[in-house]
């Protein structure tokens, strides 16, 4: 199984593939010309103004779902393993890959809102809606939505079910299995209740969970306040290979930061899309400058605050993972202390510590001993839950997306079954199986998406230009796609139909 996933990895993340989605969000930013900087007020109003309806829910509950899909285990275990395989300089490239990102969050969740759909009194769409519409092409959508549900019921829960299980276990003790039987019984009873009550959930627990965890790594920064120059050379100049420790890995840093980045912000895997779609807007610009927000958050906040608080502390190691056979692989050792050792039994032990979550929690404890590990199993516990959450929502969507009538509903309990059986499959498997296995999820969507954003991106780019004008005439802007020329939007033609009979 390992070497199969392996394999498959070797294929989806080959090195034309990390540079071709930076490039991909270079472009993106360039053609929307920066979006991501020119628009920040209006990210942050939009977020908290649209109203939920029977129908749609507003854009601040899409963007917490599609942000409890962002903050998750990518936050806290990879960054900490971007750190442990790349070195310091992967920040600055998971840095790079969010801004940039941002950009092609904003084009694939404006494509939802487009081409949404009306379906059993719920707005549906994603991915697998606008390649059918935009592109014209079912064949691709299909594939896209048997690839969806393949990464989001089965190979993707268990990344963050272990990742909860093996910090609960650290922390408290506890056995996986039994961590897996709170998480399924906990999520059967959110799941079973539809999008609104996934929604519901999300728009307390996220914004609640994520500021707590900023809150605490802006007190470890402030505890190590003269070290704030440092660690930001650190963090550049490893970037590009000028710090000698780590200059060896510089394509490392590169891979590892854009890949880690990636599955933490989620900018082109096209999962943000699907809740993006679900919002009740006036304008789709309106929910794709929202989704843009949303990965600022995810990256350039949550997982700076858990870089920030492993680099301040030196809580890490980096291993090169191109060594030779039989070479020892470290070539940073952290500062890992246990009471009694010293010397060589000291590194021995240091070495030991797996990276991933493990560091985060060292690094809590090393500034605010008694509370580290226990604070970090909690938050883990509410990221990894909450992504959780918008996997299966995400899974349900294109469940919608294959089937309709009754055919629909028995396939959305069948998923319901199996994403439970996946999530407490992953607590009890080995971690480094789990994100493998998560890899090739990621990497197969994001695959499938990107080629669909860039072949259709010429609606995302019209709505942009129609949104920024109408603002400019000082309206608030109502989408009309048959004045932009924009074919397959069924949706909104109906929407403005039925807005004028009123």
């Amino acid at each position: 199984m390992e070497g199969i996933v392996s394999f498959l990895n070797s294929i989806l993340w080959g090195p034309w593939f990390i540079y071709g989605i930076l490039l991909i969000g270079l472009f993106f930013s360039i053609i929307t010309r920066f979006l991501q900087v020119r628009l920040i007020k209006d990210m942050f109003v939009l977020m908290f103004k649209g109203e939920k309806s029977e129908k749609g829910i507003s854009s601040f509950q899409a963007m917490s779902i599609a942000l409890s899909g962002r903050v998750g285990t990518g936050n806290i275990a990879g960054t900490a393993t971007a750190i442990a395989m790349g070195g310091p300089g992967a920040i600055f490239w998971m840095w790079a890959i969010a801004f940039i990102g941002a950009a092609t969050a904003y084009v694939e969740s404006t494509l939802a809102q487009i081409y949404k759909e009306e379906k059993d009194t719920e707005y549906r769409g994603g991915p697998a809606f606008y390649i059918e519409k935009g592109m014209g092409q079912k064949w691709f959508a299909v594939i896209f939505a048997i690839a969806a549900l393949i990464a989001m019921l089965i190979l993707m829960p268990g990344v963050q079910s272990n990742a909860i299980s093996v910090a609960v276990e650290n922390a408290f003790g506890m056995d996986p299995w039994i961590t897996g039987i709170i998480i399924i019984v906990l999520l059967g009873a959110i799941i079973f209740g539809g999008v609104k009550s996934i929604a519901n959930v999300a728009q307390v627990v996220v914004p609640f969970m994520a500021l707590a965890y900023i809150l605490m790594a802006i007190v470890i920064i402030f505890m190590n306040i003269s070290q704030v120059p440092a660690v930001f050379s650190l963090i550049f100049s490893s970037a590009f290979g000028a710090q000698e420790i780590f200059g060896g890995i510089i394509g490392s840093a590169i891979a590892w930061g854009v890949k880690r980045g990636i599955y933490s912000n989620e900018a082109g895997q096209g999962t943000g899309a699907h809740p993006a779609a679900a919002a009740e807007v006036s304008h789709p610009a309106k929910q794709g400058i929202v989704q843009a927000a949303s990965v600022y958050i995810d990256t350039l906040l949550v997982c700076s605050a858990t870089a920030f608080m492993i680099l301040f502390t030196g809580m890490y190691n980096v291993q090169n993972e191109n060594a030779a056979e039989g070479t020892d692989p470290f070539i940073y050792v952290g500062e890992f202390n246990q009471n009694g050792l010293t010397g060589d039994e000291q590194i021995t032990f240091a070495k030991s510590i797996k990276e991933g979550a493990a560091f985060t929690q060292y690094a809590v404890e090393t500034s605010l001993p008694g509370i580290g590990s226990e604070f970090v199993a909690i938050a883990l516990f509410f990221f990894a839950f909450t992504t959780i959450m918008a996997y299966y929502y995400i899974a349900e969507t294109n469940v919608a997306y294959l089937f309709s009538g009754q055919t629909e509903k028995i396939f959305i309990w069948i998923a319901k079954i199996a994403f439970l059986i996946a999530t407490f499959y992953g607590t009890v498997r080995t971690s480094d199986l789990a994100w493998a296995m998560g890899d090739v999820g990621l990497g197969l969507m994001v695959w499938i998406n990107v080629i669909a954003i860039l072949i259709i991106m010429k609606p995302a780019i019209l709505a942009l230009k129609d949104y920024e004008k109408q603002k400019k005439e000082g309206k608030d802007p109502v989408f009309d796609p048959r004045k932009l020329g924009i074919k397959g939007a069924d949706f909104w033609i109906e929407y403005n139909d039925k807005r004028k009979n009123k």
